[in-house]
């Protein structure tokens, strides 16, 4: 079998959902007669026609009330948005309408609102956001945030399944990067709100999700390699709702905790994972809970200054060393 590209996951995962269900459609700037910004919606237009992939002026306010009203009658429909940090236009929708309306009005809203986030690809401040803590703290939304190729085709199957709306973080540092092969026909869906193991490791944990599993993974080979530390790495994949008893699970494992995630530190999910930790693990813990993220800047364009400001492997080798030892 060919390798499959993380981007075009999610386009098969889009395309087969399309083709099992025609309440889905497409709506998003762009997406149709030039196939997306990214090209992850190339080929749909041909293929489902102008009905059910809509190009829309640009406005995300109206993109996502389309879409809201669409799937109260009935429909489910997945929005785009061309780079996630202008999901911010939005946001008034998702937080007062959207997640509120199965609770206001008993209306269901089974939508997707997904989009290309993330930094390490020198897109400077208006494009490499990670914007999920504005939205974590929203009763209502769920937030997937997969890595891996195969989570990316099952978790946007899943989340268009899914019948509350559910924001899509698809890091474009991946989109092209990684690959894997899929199985042919329809693989069994994942289900949001379970994460997964990705690395086995007895003395130190890793809770990370998106582009900085990589990055974990990698620190991951180098302090066994040099150093004998072995360190598990668990991979969130959904955000909300947070899998927390795979949180306290690998904290009773391996009794040491560092968590890493490209979001800024201030606010960020490190924070309440923490929280979490010491509520419920606090007594399993040999050290304390260590955090590696972004530092509290918009992200800057010069290479060198980006390479600063995120999270890179070595900074995550020198937190797990210094917390292995402590």
């Amino acid at each position: 079998m060919a390798e499959t590209t993380f981007l075009e996951a999610i386009r098969q995962g889009m395309w087969e959902e399309m083709e099992r269900d025609d309440r889905v459609f497409l709506l998003g700037e762009d997406i149709g007669a030039y196939g997306g910004a990214f090209k992850v919606t190339q080929g749909f237009l041909e293929r489902f026609g102008d009905a059910r992939v809509i190009d829309t002026p640009i406005s995300e306010a109206a993109i996502v009330g389309a879409a809201a009203g669409a799937a109260h009658m009935g429909m489910r429909p997945v929005a785009e948005m061309q780079f996630i940090d202008f999901i911010s236009c939005a946001y008034d929708m998702l937080t007062n309408y959207v997640a509120t309306a199965r609770y206001r009005a008993g209306l269901s809203t089974p939508i997707v609102v997904r989009g290309p986030c993330g930094g390490y690809v020198r897109g400077g401040p208006f494009h490499s956001q990670n914007p999920e803590a504005a939205f974590f703290h929203t009763p209502g939304l769920k937030i997937v945030y997969p890595a891996t190729v195969r989570d990316a085709k099952g978790l946007i199957k899943a989340a268009i399944r899914d019948d509350d709306p559910v924001i899509f973080l698809e890091h474009k540092w991946l989109y092209r990067r990684i690959k894997d092969t899929l199985p042919t026909g329809d693989e069994e869906v994942p289900p949001l709100g379970v994460a997964r193991v990705a690395r086995e490791g007895q003395d130190l944990s890793i809770v990370t999700y998106g582009a900085t599993v990589w990055k974990s993974l990698e620190a991951a080979a180098q302090l066994d390699q040099a150093d004998g530390i072995s360190v598990e790495v668990v991979d969130l994949r959904t955000l909300l709702p947070l899998d927390e008893d795979a949180i306290v699970a690998t904290v009773k494992k391996t009794n040491k905790l560092l968590i890493v995630h490209e979001d800024t530190r201030t606010g960020g999910l490190a924070g309440e994972i923490t929280a979490r930790v010491n509520e419920r693990a606090f007594e399993w813990l040999d050290g304390p809970i260590m955090r590696v993220t972004a530092h509290d800047v918009p992200l800057p364009y010069a290479p060198t200054l980006e390479d600063f400001v995120l999270p890179q492997t070595e900074d995550i080798v020198t937190a797990a060393r210094w917390l292995a030892a402590y």
